[in-house]
């Protein structure tokens, strides 16, 4: 088994080929589609990279696999299926994110909230194959109650669960978020993996300009992450990340992703113009009345 990463700089989000070279089967996890918040405007410069590589390399891609419903970048997971006919997979608790983002949204009732437009929903513990590569699905909420990590051979792909050593774990203050969660899905389900399983996580932040990293060990993971040993009682973590949480900033491509991304990576139909819209509530972190002025605490 071999595995090729793809780094956006943009977004800071690794993309994963992960690839049998003897049979050519191939997976993906968490595409990303380029989007510019200014113009509005998508481009597929980064899933072209993936999909370039995938022919090059004359892979059969037999899934698209998304490890949450990201906030932070548009999925690339619709260009990948049309392109190679791969089914796009999510953890099957994508039900309660659709539910809860809708209301939010306001989204069209043709947006469905029981995950069909997802090709496959994934349970905890399900292992599947992906033509020779053997694929065990481990539910680890916390970032989103949604949110999977997979395990394949040697390898564990963490998506927001788990960061590389300096920058900790995934942030857990989302709707339906949970740092007591988090801390379970890490310290009681992550490390009981064995010490030798590679880590490769969702997110780089590069924390003071070091090079890029986005591979490590259960076993480092356990002695030197930051945020989360093997060492560090619930208590403490749970206090640490819900006091860390109050001090970070929605991310940049939040609110288009996310209603993007819980519709399995689709953008809003077209309306009767022909143009498509996202939706772009405005004060819904600080409601305001209509001068701009806020409104009082309940």
């Amino acid at each position: 088994m071999r595995i090729q990463h793809f780094f956006d700089p943009q977004t800071f989000t690794l993309t994963y080929v992960v690839y049998e070279p003897a049979t050519g089967d191939a997976v993906v996890i968490d595409p990303v589609l380029d989007y510019d918040p200014a113009s509005s405007q998508t481009s597929t410069g980064s899933v072209e990279a993936v999909a370039a590589f995938l022919e090059r390399e004359r892979l059969k891609l037999r899934y698209v696999l998304e490890t949450h419903a990201h906030a932070d970048h548009l999925s690339g997971s619709q260009f990948l299926k049309r392109r190679f006919g791969a089914p796009v997979a999510i953890g099957e608790r994508i039900r309660e994110v659709q539910a809860t983002f809708q209301a939010l949204f306001d989204l069209p009732a043709d947006v469905p909230t029981d995950g069909s437009q997802f090709d496959r929903l994934l349970a905890d513990g399900e292992e599947f194959q992906a033509g020779a590569l053997r694929i065990r699905v481990i539910a680890t909420p916390g970032h989103t109650p949604a949110c999977v990590s997979y395990l394949i051979g040697d390898a564990v792909f963490t998506g927001d669960a788990l960061f590389m050593e300096d920058s900790g774990t995934g942030r857990c203050d989302f709707p339906r978020g949970s740092a007591t969660d988090l801390y379970h899905s890490v310290h009681d389900r992550l490390y009981s993996l064995p010490d030798a399983t590679r880590v490769f996580v969702g997110h780089d932040y590069q924390p003071e300009g070091r090079p890029l990293r986005f591979e490590t060990t259960i076993g480092a993971s356990k002695q030197g992450n930051s945020q989360l040993k093997a060492s560090t009682s619930k208590e403490e973590y749970v206090r640490f990340r819900t006091t860390r949480d109050a001090t970070l900033k929605a991310p940049r491509l939040l609110l288009p992703s996310v209603q993007v991304n819980v519709d399995a990576g689709r953008l809003p139909r077209p309306h009767a113009n022909g143009n498509r819209y996202l939706h772009m509530p405005v004060n819904i972190f600080g409601p305001t009345d209509e001068a701009g002025i806020p409104l009082p605490r309940a």
